[in-house]
């Protein structure tokens, strides 16, 4: 029996061959800085789903649906490069961000070819036609959800008053629909009846609420080392987290540690916020969307793919921990 693990870093390696062979020799500043963050790694999570959901609707080779599931990372990665430039972040995926090494007008010109290119590969992808009109009308739905999610997390660091409703809308955007589209457009290229995808596409939202959910836990709790960045950071720039909106409704000012903190002062806010039960609460509404994602496959007929989407969905929730 193939462990996730396993399953991923081989995945991995074959996005990887896949991107270098695409982008690997390419010439101009412009096409460079498009292929700069897509050569820099990662664990490709997005494209794994892409094939794991095909292959749990019928069985046989995915390699006809390749370039659907490097449409994925593409997608991915504009949003990444559009992110770092709206965050001012200097660093990605151990390598300098692309308008740190280019300049600002040239990274978004590389993210716009990377949106672009998007929709082409999906049209490389041996499907039926009408499949393939399906899925470029849902991934153009979800780059239009992933920039008013955007929009809303940035909205949301001028207000104190952010709602747990308002936070689950804005993180299903900004990251569930992605992996809801990777799953629905795998599952809709493969042949997925409507019932079978749009249950495919409510395990990825789903999966995806978790997974952001997790993520701010981790960067709170985790060590720098496992987080890839300074503990406590949303924290200190008022993010309006689910744990931030879990400790104003307990009463816990975080104001005061909107500043550079100590090792000992985030100590003690976590120590504040346990003993609130803000962590627990909070960890248990990512434990609960997993739980979601993972009834949403019951449609599905049992298979190794089947239990791998699952996996995932508890990989989601289980990292940092």
């Amino acid at each position: 029996m193939t462990t996730l693990e396993d399953y991923l870093e081989k995945n991995a390696d074959r996005i990887d061959k896949a991107l270098h062979r695409y982008f690997g020799d390419v010439h101009g500043d412009l096409f460079r800085a498009s292929a700069h963050l897509l050569l820099a790694g990662g664990k490709r999570l997005r494209p794994a789903v892409v094939i794991l959901a095909a292959d749990a609707v019928r069985k046989g080779s995915s390699d006809d649906l390749l370039p659907a599931a490097l449409s994925l990372e593409l997608t991915h990665n504009f949003t990444l490069i559009h992110d770092d430039i709206m965050d001012g972040d200097a660093a990605r995926r151990g390598v300098p961000t692309v308008h740190t090494v280019w300049d600002e007008p040239t990274a978004i010109l590389a993210g716009d070819v990377l949106y672009a290119k998007a929709f082409e590969f999906i049209c490389f992808s041996d499907a039926a036609d009408a499949a393939k009109i399906r899925a470029v009308k849902m991934l153009a739905r979800t780059c239009t959800d992933i920039c008013d999610g955007q929009s809303m997390d940035m909205a949301f660091e001028k207000r104190d008053d952010v709602t747990e409703v308002e936070y689950l809308e804005m993180v299903s955007k900004k990251t569930g629909v992605l992996y809801g589209a990777s799953a629905a457009i795998g599952g809709i290229l493969a042949g997925a009846s409507p019932v079978q995808a749009d249950a495919l596409y409510q395990y990825g939202v789903n999966s995806g609420i978790a997974f952001q959910i997790q993520d701010d836990l981790i960067d709170l709790i985790a060590s720098s080392e496992t987080s890839g960045k300074d503990r406590a950071s949303d924290i200190r720039e008022g993010k309006q987290t689910l744990i931030a909106i879990r400790a104003r409704e307990k009463g816990i000012d975080l104001a005061p540690y909107r500043r550079q903190l100590s090792g000992a002062e985030i100590d003690g806010l976590i120590s504040r916020l346990q003993d609130a039960g803000v962590i627990d609460e909070v960890r248990a509404v990512a434990v609960e969307r997993a739980a979601v994602a993972k009834q949403a496959l019951s449609v599905l007929p049992d298979s190794e793919e089947k239990r791998l989407l699952a996996d995932i969905a508890d990989f989601f929730i289980d990292r940092g921990n």
